[in-house]
This record gives C-alpha cells, structure tokens and sequence, in this order.
C-alpha cells in the first residue's frame, strides 16, 4: 500500500475512534489504536509510524521478530497477538511487551520464566472465548476469576486485563452483546483485585470498533481498515 494510504487511513480510523469515544460519552484519550500489521511489509510499518503510530500487533513470530530487526531504528510498541505455543514462549517473552493471548496458565509460567530479568515485567491479557466457540481459543468465561488468581502471583507479568475475539455479527446491538459481557467479567476482576494494574479491555477490530468503545474498549486492533485487506 502506498504512503498516502496508509496515512489517510490512519487519520480515518483516528476519527472514528475519537467519534466512537465522543458518542459513548467517554474521555478523547480513553482507548487507544493497536495497529496489526501481520503479513504487512515493513515499509507499511515505517508509514504507519510516520503518520504517528506507534503500537503494532503482530500475529506470527517469526514474521514479527524480522520485522523488529528491520524496524529496531523506530521506537515502535510490540504487541504479539497470535496464539502461543509452548515452543514460542521464550521468544514471545524476550522479544515483546504486550502478549494479548494468553489463554491458560501453562502458557503464562513459560512467558513469566523466560522473560528476562533486565526487562520490565511483560504486559499480558488473559484471552477469554467469550462466545464460546469451538474454534476459538481462549479461558471459558467462568475459569476468568480462578486463572487470575494464579496470574497476579506471577513476577514477571504484568495482569493487565481481558482481550476477546467474539463471532462476528451485522447489527450494532448484536456486536454489543460479548463485548458487554466482556466488560462485566472486566469490571468484577477490578473490583476483586482493586490493588493490580487492570486498565486494558482488547476488544474491537476493524468492523466493530464502534461497538466495543461503546462497551469499555480501551485497546482497539484495527489491521485491514489501515493497511488494506490481507
């Protein structure tokens, strides 16, 4: 894609994230715009961060860690949001910081024991299969308390908060619905754990980012409405 493009898209995506945040009644700065980039060129990547941005997600490991070395002279943000397998925790814990698709505590201990020890903690959502599809990875809604139990022990992650990836549908309302539940399973781990970092709601993509500002998004993963489709 061009670099006009990939600016004029940004600055649209921008606007309807500022228009989203203004019709839910929220703060201007209230959720902010991951940009994914898997299997986008690097040059996408340096017209992105030009045009201002400066989160990036990235689904496949080896792609992402390419690109971070062709990309180490920008100050880019590393969001690593495809699944994680035990064989890739090391390298997802060295070389990031945000893991958004931790989905079970097996994978959680092998991010916390390779993380190194002269990095921040890793910043890290608990993935939740919020419509409970079969497909779909992701901790059962009702497992959410008793996973963030043991994540909060953990030393090198940072619990942040919730991320999901809901069955896709056509109306507002119908959008609305597993983001909604979503923030009430958000909102009951605040309120049990008033004392952890929980700020981040992941949720909300290129054809729903209206729904889940309006729902309490506070990170929005937005890939083919910047770069184009896959």
């Amino acid at each position: 894609m061009s670099k006009s493009s990939v600016s004029t898209n940004i600055v649209a995506v921008r606007q309807r994230l500022e228009q989203a945040l203004v019709d839910a009644g929220r703060p201007h700065d209230d959720a902010h715009l991951l940009a994914v980039s898997k299997t986008k060129p690097e040059r996408d990547l340096r017209d992105a961060f030009e045009a201002g941005q400066r989160a990036f997600g990235e689904n496949y490991l080896q792609e992402a860690l390419d690109k971070q070395h062709a990309l180490s002279d920008l100050a880019i943000e590393w969001h690593f949001i495809g699944a994680v397998q035990s064989n890739k925790a090391r390298a997802v814990a060295e070389a990031f910081q945000w893991c958004h698709t931790v989905d079970r505590l097996k994978i959680a201990r092998r991010l916390n024991d390779h993380r190194p020890d002269h990095l921040p903690p890793l910043n890290i959502c608990l993935q939740v299969n919020i419509s409970g599809e079969a497909s779909k990875s992701g901790a059962a809604p009702d497992d959410v308390h008793a996973i963030a139990e043991t994540l909060i022990t953990l030393p090198r992650l940072s619990f942040r908060g919730l991320m999901a990836l809901p069955a896709p549908s056509e109306t507002l309302i119908e959008q609305r619905k597993p983001f909604s539940r979503l923030r009430e399973l958000f909102e009951s781990l605040k309120a049990r754990h008033p004392n952890q970092p929980l700020d981040t709601l992941s949720m909300g993509m290129s054809g729903d980012l209206e729904a889940a500002i309006a729902e309490g998004a506070t990170l929005v993963r937005v890939g083919s409405a910047i770069f184009g489709a896959r």
